[in-house]
């Protein structure tokens, strides 16, 4: 099983699901999950060990705890001593069964965590798996702004000083919402999805030139931000050139390659005197309509090809 670069802190996974503690390894603090999938181990327990994933959590749910009480001390003991000894990040027991003294025995032999939860068992695990792969998506790291507009997120991206901040203020103005200003953390969470959110320390924050760095929240309003959006389009913004063609008619397909994914992209030229704004906005609402299955740029073409051939017919 490919391993994910990314991990999570077990420590964390304790924290976000409030989990109990029944027995804490000596290396608790450093224990990482590397893995998005979660085991009931069922077949483990009734000593079938092939393909056993000892990278995984494991969770012992009702079905799982019923079976535990028919098995002899001795074989629980085996059994418990064959889970540990393969090293598992940690052992949950969900319904708020108390885990058995052999659990207990054989995780401080192996000195593996044990926890507890009052949740369901189907509940658990699958939270557990949502929120490790949120948390081992692949990410990366991109100078730009992420702003939701009617809906769509939009990456603004281009050189340093030629507007991005400033039109996402203006934006702001307009009612839409900022994610992250300067640094872009972009997330692959699916095959066909990519989040983007702002780290930590610049969550809420945007840099305007001449005037400095704004708390958006305090400034604009609560509503005005958002911590996380999936990106829809990305904004190519580039300076004007009357030596450079630039698409007018909106019929070349651009997309970009950001983690794997093909998000679509236009390029923007900017010179004095245009709303990049009211561009922007009429971006996005283009772009929803293309998801859509309409696509205005190809409606006037084929009217226009249609009326070339009615006058061409016509003449002769």
């Amino acid at each position: 099983m490919a391993m994910n670069p990314n991990s999570v802190l077990l420590k964390n996974v304790v924290a976000a699901f409030r989990l109990e503690v029944a027995y804490a390894s000596t290396d608790y603090d450093k224990v990482a999950v590397m893995v998005e999938e979660v085991t009931r181990p069922g077949l483990p327990l009734a000593g079938f060990f092939d393909h056993f994933e000892p990278l995984r959590l494991q969770v012992i749910g009702n079905v799982e705890y019923t079976y535990i009480q028919t098995l002899s001390h001795e074989r629980l003991l085996e059994v418990f001593g064959k889970i540990f000894e393969k090293r598992i990040p940690a052992i949950i027991f969900a319904r708020n069964v108390e885990p058995t003294p052999e659990c207990l025995e054989m995780a401080k032999k192996y000195d593996i965590t044990v926890l507890r939860c009052m949740e369901a068992t189907s509940y658990i695990v699958s939270s557990l798996i949502s929120y490790l792969k949120n948390a081992l998506a692949p990410q990366m790291t991109r100078h730009g702004v992420l702003v939701e507009v009617y809906g769509e997120g939009l990456l603004l991206m281009g050189e340093s000083g030629i507007g991005k901040s400033e039109t996402a203020a203006e934006l702001l103005k307009r009612g839409h919402r900022l994610i992250a200003d300067d640094a872009v953390r972009l997330r692959r969470v699916a095959d066909n999805t990519l989040m983007g959110d702002a780290p930590e320390l610049i969550q809420n924050y945007i840099k305007i030139r001449g005037i400095g760095v704004i708390n958006v929240a305090k400034l604009f309003g609560m509503a005005s931000i958002k911590k996380e959006t999936a990106v829809n389009l990305v904004i190519n913004i580039v300076p004007w050139s009357n030596e450079q063609v630039f698409d007018r008619l909106g019929l070349e397909e651009q997309c970009v390659d950001l983690l794997g994914i093909k998000i679509p992209a236009i390029t923007i030229p900017v010179k004095p005197g245009r709303n990049l704004a009211i561009i922007l906005e009429i971006a996005a609402m283009n772009n929803r309509q293309k998801k859509m299955g309409y696509n205005s740029a190809m409606e006037f073409t084929e009217n226009m090809n249609r009326y070339m051939v009615e006058n061409n017919a016509k003449r002769f």
